[in-house]
């Protein structure tokens, strides 16, 4: 089963099997692209993404998501920013599959970059993990291909901080009021004036499905994050009009919120296990 979203911010696509060349391709071109935009310097080492892709591969690594940005810029339409969700066969659990996500521009726009997340079956809901897992940045000289390969190892070995930190919040039992603390927190991450925002806070715990009523920490952040990041939301603009909230499409946008919020849940579990006080938590957030 595919799911192709084609948004004012980017083309996204999704699979529950692996992804092929030509699926990839007829979303993101840019993956492909064999030079680099004409405005990058002799400097820049240019790697293909695809070659990244295929060393990937043959590391067991196999792509299951896709997304490419738009830009008003024509002669770059090729070369943008782009992100690829790769799940290793030995990350593959019941529920949640750990993901080793890789982020690319051949436009000069950013520095390749390897990060951690983890993908929820039962919402499909892709997850960034926050900073229990350092990213892996890879500068464009060098040897490229390698240096995005051992990357994607050195993450690999990092999934047990993942593993541990989902785990203990899967432990953690929330009272109601603590599930808002949580979504009107949440509220901070995404509106500058949270108070101003379209929609309340408690309509963030809104249910999709029925595996999600429970109160433990994992699936209340998991519902918050679903609710924030696919929009949907009926709410109010400030002239009292009926309106839905946008889903967060653009890749640098829905990949800082992401961490955030997995940053926000594991802030809670470490309040919850009193190893954080909360006036620490929220300076955390604030910086």
């Amino acid at each position: 089963m595919q799911r192709i979203n084609k948004g004012v911010s980017g083309n996204i696509l999704r699979s529950q099997l692996p992804l092929t060349d030509d699926q990839i391709r007829a979303v993101c071109p840019s993956i492909f692209a064999e030079e680099p935009w004409s405005g990058c310097s002799k400097r820049y080492t240019f790697l293909p993404t695809i070659e990244v892709l295929q060393g990937l591969r043959a590391e067991g690594f196999e792509p299951f998501m896709v997304a490419q940005s738009r830009t008003k810029d024509e002669e770059k339409q090729n070369f943008t920013r782009h992100m690829i969700r790769f799940r290793h066969a030995t990350q593959i659990a019941d529920s949640v599959a750990n993901e080793v996500i890789l982020m690319n521009a051949h436009d000069k726009t950013s520095r390749g970059k390897l990060t951690a997340g983890c993908f929820r079956f039962v919402c499909a809901n892709g997850m960034v993990t926050g900073d229990i897992v350092q990213e892996v940045n890879i500068m464009h000289s060098g040897n490229v291909k390698d240096d995005y390969i051992e990357g994607a190892f050195t993450l690999l070995k990092e999934f047990d901080k993942v593993d541990e930190s989902r785990e203990a919040m899967q432990a953690i039992t929330l009272q109601d009021s603590e599930r808002l603390l949580l979504a009107s927190s949440a509220m901070a991450l995404k509106y500058d004036e949270p108070d101003k925002a379209p929609i309340r806070a408690d309509q963030l715990l809104d249910l999709h499905r029925y595996d999600d009523r429970k109160s433990d920490l994992f699936t209340t952040f998991n519902v918050i994050q679903e609710n924030l990041i696919r929009g949907g939301l009926q709410g109010r603009t400030a002239n009292n009009r009926r309106t839905r909230t946008r889903p967060v499409n653009g890749l640098t946008d829905n990949m800082k919120l992401n961490k955030a919020l997995w940053n926000l849940a594991e802030g809670m579990r470490q309040l919850k296990e009193g190893d954080l006080k909360l006036d620490n938590l929220f300076a955390d957030l604030a910086a």
